[in-house]
């Protein structure tokens, strides 16, 4: 009688552990999540820089409305860099239609990684308008 009831005790003990693993995990991020993590982190430690906007296009999305991407370029110790940002969600931010060719903009981009930059963050914004 007594191993009847000890397999009993680890049935409910695992069943109860698998429940609480399920309900207490860490839910995975979303890619905007992961892109307004990134914001936010060259908002506080990146390094900021002069650049050029280039274009600003608009391509189909995933949601059936158009993602907006602003194209930008910059210079980084000697070394040339181009770029684009996705600013669907950001779009309230700014006047899309005075971005054009050449206009003069900040960059803020990772000193250990200067391919990884911003022009536009909820707090900041580059653009020279």
């Amino acid at each position: 009688m007594m191993p009847f009831r000890l397999y009993i005790l680890i049935v409910v003990a695992a069943a109860i552990l698998a429940v609480a693993y399920f309900l207490l995990r860490r839910k995975p991020k979303t890619a905007d999540d992961l892109e307004r993590e990134r914001r936010e982190w060259l908002d506080r430690v990146g390094r900021i820089t002069d650049g050029t906007v280039i274009d600003v296009q608009e391509m189909p999305g995933s949601r059936n409305q158009p993602s907006t991407f602003l194209i930008y370029q910059y210079d980084v110790a000697g070394v040339s860099y181009e770029a684009s940002q996705d600013v669907t969600y950001l779009r309230q931010l700014i006047n899309l239609q005075s971005c054009r060719l050449g206009l003069p903009t900040s960059v803020r981009f990772d000193p250990h990684n200067p391919g990884n930059s911003i022009v536009l963050s909820e707090r900041w914004m580059g653009l020279r308008q």
